[in-house]
Formats: structure tokens, sequence, C-alpha cells
């Protein structure tokens, strides 16, 4: 604007000293018109007009875009962080093995004791359990205690009596045994891929549980087209080893790492971001909130937990993941929409200003009329949402 107004008032004084007999007229109308056909009103339009497209664009693909920084930030990603549970995998746990150690006459007091414990849990894989333990007839009783143990299980009490229930190092921290029997039951299915579950008392396991979560069908599809593009993808869960390894196996993942505690998800992404990478990361649950927060670009699962959508910047409302190569294409699109508008913009102005001046007079006469600058400040503004609602037609 003060480039602008400045050339209006060097444009008037120009004309007054050589305009010959009719220098104010011909000062006054050039300067007016120079800051008539300069209205900012087409680049103040470029940016914004092309991220509402964008975002409507979005909505259309079903994504959520809560921020438009996101959109703009995200087609310069070059690292992606998938969580396994509802991410990768469809976050419908079902219980396919149970194998108990205690003798029959006790086992409904223990799935009882189980079931009640997994009742009260917020852990996404509880549903699964209390879902089979209901069908096989277990009950509520009371505990005298509960605790959550983030990233390793539950801790709860019966009585004077403790239970733990979840991974393998929940086990090893409390000190309790693990025979050589349960461990090959374990890491066979651990081979399958399921995820195992133990549940014991302060000594001895109880008995352990396999749970297995369907791949989404187009995991490894959206993996690989995110690959294509030069991006890495990593998997963080808090499996196990070997379960990670075989799901990441399966939908094509070089990069993944196991038993990893929420604080542990956001300390990789701070390790990423300190080596100058654009690093989103992609979760749906309570687990996810801390490395969602931390990453540049947060994107939630449309069917995880709120607190994962309330941090996250996106929500990919079907949860599927070929939706975050389309938010990335979105955001690329999005980004040359914005550039396009600033750059005929600015050409607009770079022809429009001169010619308003009156350069073209001392070589065929012509001065530029105000009226007619007015109308072509309205047509750039104009060219530019056009140029933006073109973002609708195109495919991402």
């Amino acid at each position: 604007m003060p480039v602008v107004i400045a050339i209006a008032v060097l444009t008037f004084i120009i004309w007054n000293l050589v305009g010959g007999e009719n220098a104010f007229t011909h000062a006054l109308l050039t300067s007016i018109t120079v800051l008539v056909i300069a209205c900012p009103c087409a680049l103040g339009l470029a940016t914004p007009t092309a991220i509402m497209v964008g975002v409507g664009k979005g909505a259309q693909n079903n994504i959520l875009i809560k921020d438009a920084e996101s959109l703009e930030l995200a087609h310069k990603v070059n690292a992606i962080i998938l969580d396994k549970t509802g991410t990768i995998t469809e976050g419908k746990p079902t219980v396919t093995d149970i194998t108990w150690t205690m003798a029959d006459d006790s086992m409904m007091k223990y799935k009882d004791i189980l079931y009640t414990i997994e009742f009260q849990s917020e852990h996404p894989l509880a549903q699964a359990i209390v879902d089979k333990l209901k069908a096989e007839g277990a009950s509520k009783i009371d505990l005298t205690h509960f605790d959550s143990l983030t990233g390793r299980g539950v801790k709860a009490s019966v009585g004077t009596e403790d239970f733990f229930l979840g991974n393998v190092s929940l086990l090893t921290e409390m000190n309790v045994n693990v025979s050589t029997e349960i461990k090959n039951i374990a890491s066979t299915w651990q081979k399958e891929a399921k995820t195992v579950i133990y549940f014991s008392n302060k000594t001895d396991v109880i008995g352990i549980l396999a749970i297995a979560d369907k791949i989404k069908s187009t995991s490894a599809a959206a993996i690989e087209a995110l690959q294509k593009k030069q991006i890495d993808v990593y998997m963080l869960t808090g499996d196990n080893e070997q379960t990670a390894k075989a799901v990441a196996s399966q939908v094509g993942l070089a990069h993944y790492k196991s038993e990893m505690l929420p604080s542990n998800k956001a300390d990789f992404i701070k390790q990423l971001q300190a080596q100058g990478k654009v690093v989103a990361m992609v979760g749906d649950g309570i687990n996810d909130s801390q490395a969602l927060a931390q990453a540049d670009i947060s994107i939630a699962m449309g069917k995880g937990s709120d607190i994962a959508m309330d941090v996250a910047k996106m929500t990919l409302i079907t949860s599927d993941l070929m939706s975050i190569p389309k938010a990335l294409n979105l955001s690329t699109k999005t980004i040359r929409t914005i550039k396009e508008n600033l750059f005929w913009a600015f050409i607009y102005n770079l022809i429009g200003i001169p010619i308003a001046a009156g350069i073209l007079y001392p070589v065929n006469g012509f001065l530029l009329d105000p009226m007619i600058a007015g109308a072509a400040m309205a047509l750039s503004s104009v060219s530019v949402v056009s140029n933006s609602l073109l973002l609708k037609r195109a495919k991402i």
C-alpha cells in the first residue's frame, strides 16, 4: 500500500510537471486511476478463498479440517507416525483365545474378577474381553482398589488379594512368575499378529488372552501411496515386538517401534522434528493425545476417542487411511491455488498500474478511464475467486 500511494503521488507530480496544457486534469485522473486499479482486493482474497474452498473440498472427502494452518502445512510432511489399534487396524478387537492356568472349579471366580476389572478399564481392548466373558456368564463383583497403569495395564484388588492385567512388562515389573509354557503359548499367538494380555495375581499367571484386530483393507494401499511420495512412515504401538513385526510385515512397513508408552511416542516425534522432519501423527486413542499434540500435523480417526479428535487438527470421518494421501494432495493443490492467485494479482498490478499512470500516453495518447479501472479492479477479484473455485473440481 505505501508503494501504491507513492506511485500515485509520483504520477500526480510528474503529470503536473510535464503534462502541458491539461497537466492538472491528467495528473488528477491518472493518480486516482492508479489508486483505483491497485485496490488490494485480489491480494486480500488470494489466500482465504483458496483455504475456504480447500476446507470444503476436504469435508466432501470425509476430511474435517479444524485449523487452516494444518492445511497449509500438510504438503510439507515428510514423516508420518501411525498408531496400530484403530488406525492401521479396524479398532474392533475380538478375543480369539483364552488359556487358564487355574483349576476348573475356581475358573468362574477369576472370570468374574477379570470381567469386573475390564468393565472399569478405558483401554480400547477392554470391551472385547468384556463381551467375551459376558457371553460366558461372568458377572460383576466389588473391587476394593482399581488403578490404571498407563501403557502397561491395570492393578486391582478384591479384598486383600491383588491382581494385575496387562502386558508382560507389567508382570516383570511386579515380579510375577511367567512359566515357560505360558511364554511359548504367548509367542505363538504373537507370531499370528495377536495382542496377548496377561492376567495374574501377585505370584503367578492366572490366564492369558489373545486378541485379534483385523487390519483395514485399505491400510496397505494407503501406506504404499505415502511411501511413493517419499514420506517415511512409522508404526508406533504399545504391543510387543513380535506382534508389531507381524502387523508391520502385513502392511509393508519397514519402520516400526513396539512397547511404546504415550510419552515414548511424543519423544520419538521430537527426535524426528530435531532432524528437521515435518511430522504428522495419526491416532485414535487416549494414549495418542500426547503425541498428537506434539506433532506438526495431528490427524485423528473419526471413530476414535473424543480427546484424540479434540487435540487433532484434522479428523478422518471414515477412519480410512486412504484419506491421508488425499489430505496431503489437497494441501498441495490448495497451496498451488494460493500461489496462482497471488501471481495473477501481482501481475495484474504490475501491468495495470503503469497503464493507469499513463505510460502509454506518449506512445498512442491512451489514458485509462477511472471507471474502466474500477471495473478491471473488480474483474481481478472475480478472477481470483473463480480460480479458487476451480479447486472444487480438482481430483485428490
